[in-house]
């Protein structure tokens, strides 16, 4: 193997925005590995050309191993074909990650591919076998890295359950311990739940997000009133606030925090006919319900907040007033019953950007009526139906849903502080509080504007940073 002097980066998805992230670092022309592997969405999916294809466009033969750092969809959704294409290495993930990726491949592929069930779990069986579940902070011999000796090691990201930022040590021809760190989604400080991601000690590069590098979020305790007084305000007139959510984090993090804001207030009215704890909570995904689950079952990844709140008897992801929707009929009659009789509800649905799920049939049920509110509380990609919801619904505007125009006398509302992304300040501190600051930092993962204020600031700290293309 002969070694390049300084690594290759290339690049597959999560450069011209915030989806179908998947980074290949190669150090040879015979050895490279893959950090991510996901899915395109909204207006990166179709682009032009086979910018936003789920195929797998780029020559495996030399990829020894994939490295997932979470297991979103726009992280992960392009496993499948990425095995179908003859990838059979080795899988490096969390442990927690390790339990979950099947569950999201799993719905990936009924949503997407087949609904053939013998189909599904043969290749989920695969993908169970190629899965290498490693523990935070321990560091992971790469295969046949030859005189590279590549290692691997996961630190916690603190965006969803699982989820961790990724260092890669090896040598090359200049450096023996020439390390570089792919963020992944670094999570925001105080996140329901999580612990908060830690600056790293050293890197000589860094490959960093920048979803949202030019904005900066509220305080946790802002957003826990913010999130009190949207709920105040919309179940006035006893609509459905309706929260469109991803089944795996959002989900659980809405969850924690409505657990939290009902048991500090139960007993008071939100109104003359309704008390805080007779409000019905509905989780409306199987997949979401899932996660949950496995959130509940993976307890012991949880923040020491989370875990103060079960010894003082507390369920902050299973209470009284959660009920879910299992079956696609009780779906449909629950939407239409929602439609119908506009009775006080908080409804989760999955997708957090409406781009399919169960979410559309609420929305297509509900926008046009004023009794109604729509919660954004995640990022919103271009060309996505939440991203058309958000920007023209406030002013009374149209979207298309299924080719039938839906005027929006909704309200919509958007709480962006609470993202599970880190924001513009947590990003440049992941990098400016490294002891030895890397020689040079990549940005990918955001839009145009984003990525450039994410470099300006580091330029203005004295450290190199580009724009990854």
């Amino acid at each position: 193997m002969q070694l390049y002097d300084k690594p290759h980066f290339i690049h597959h998805g999560a450069v011209d925005g915030v989806t179908g992230s998947c980074h290949e670092y190669r150090i040879a022309d015979d050895y490279a590995v893959l950090i991510d592997c996901g899915l395109f969405q909204g207006a990166e999916l179709s682009g032009s050309g086979s910018a936003g294809s789920p195929q797998i466009n780029f020559a495996i033969n030399h990829i020894s191993a994939l490295i997932v750092t979470h297991v979103h969809i726009d992280h992960v959704g392009r496993i499948p074909y990425f095995l179908a294409a003859g990838f059979d290495g080795p899988i490096f993930c969390t442990t927690a990650s390790a339990t979950l990726l099947p569950l999201v491949l799993e719905d990936a592929l009924k949503v997407g591919v087949t609904r053939d069930e013998k189909l599904i779990q043969a290749f989920l069986a695969k993908v169970r076998r190629q899965l290498v579940p490693c523990e935070f902070g321990q560091w992971q011999a790469l295969p046949a890295a030859g005189a590279a000796a590549m290692n691997v090691r996961f630190q916690p990201a603190g965006h969803i359950l699982g989820s961790a930022y990724v260092e890669l040590q090896h040598n090359t021809p200049g450096k023996k311990g020439y390390k570089t760190i792919f963020s992944g989604d670094l999570g925001a400080p105080y996140a329901p739940l999580l612990p908060a991601p830690r600056a790293p000690y050293a890197a000589d590069e860094v490959v960093i997000e920048s979803t949202y590098g030019d904005r900066l979020h509220e305080k946790r305790r802002a957003r826990i009133k913010r999130l009190e007084q949207v709920l105040l305000h919309s179940l006035r007139d006893n609509g459905t606030v309706l929260f469109p959510a991803f089944s795996i984090g959002r989900t659980q993090e809405l969850l924690y925090e409505l657990e939290a804001i009902i048991h500090r207030l139960r007993g008071q009215k939100i109104h003359q006919n309704l008390r805080w704890d007779e409000l019905q909570i509905i989780v409306d995904s199987p997949l979401a319900a899932r996660f949950t689950e496995a959130y509940a079952a993976l307890k012991d990844c949880w923040d020491n907040e989370a875990k103060q709140r079960l010894k003082q008897g507390r369920h902050p992801l299973s209470f009284s007033q959660l009920h879910t929707v299992a079956s696609h009929t009780q779906h449909l009659d629950l939407v239409q019953f929602l439609a119908r009789s506009k009775q006080p509800a908080i409804v989760i649905a999955a997708s957090g950007m409406c781009e399919g799920g169960r979410v559309v049939n609420y929305l297509r049920a509900l926008l046009a009526d004023s009794a109604h509110q729509v919660v954004f509380v995640g990022y919103q990609a271009r060309g996505t139906l939440g991203a058309a919801i958000q920007r023209f619904g406030p002013s009374g505007g149209y979207v298309d849903i299924d080719n039938e125009r839906i005027t929006v006398a909704a309200e919509i509302i958007t709480l962006s502080g609470y993202s599970a992304h880190a924001d513009k300040t947590g990003l440049i501190n992941f990098v400016a509080r490294m002891r030895h600051k890397p020689k040079l930092v990549r940005i990918v993962h955001g839009d145009v504007a984003a990525k450039q204020a994410l470099a300006q600031a580091f330029l203005q700290l004295g450290i190199n940073a580009i724009i990854a293309s």
